[in-house]
């Protein structure tokens, strides 16, 4: 079970709100928007996305990662280089 899925509904709620910004950065070119606003709304969607994969990681270290500590072995070496290549993944893009 992955470690968000009590939180499931919660996230699909933030992915469809930064779906439906992404959408309308679509409309934005097609209706020709001035380059600055669409690139407003791009930092925005950006932002929110950013937010959401750290609230992604926030919760799988809360659960997968800590369990793995707290069993101890090599999995919680895994999980903690796993851990910390998801944060290098975020901090470069």
């Amino acid at each position: 079970m992955a470690s968000y899925s009590p939180h499931k509904d919660d996230f699909l709620k933030r992915l469809r709100r930064i779906e439906g910004q992404i959408r309308g950065l679509q409309r934005m070119v097609e209706q020709d928007t001035y380059c600055i606003d669409v690139l407003t709304q791009v930092s925005a969607a950006s932002r929110a996305l950013q937010s959401f994969a750290l609230q992604l990681l926030d919760e799988h270290i809360e659960c997968c990662v800590r369990d793995a500590i707290a069993e101890g072995g090599q999995e919680a070496n895994a999980k903690v280089r796993e851990a910390n290549q998801a944060i290098a993944r975020l901090v470069r893009s």
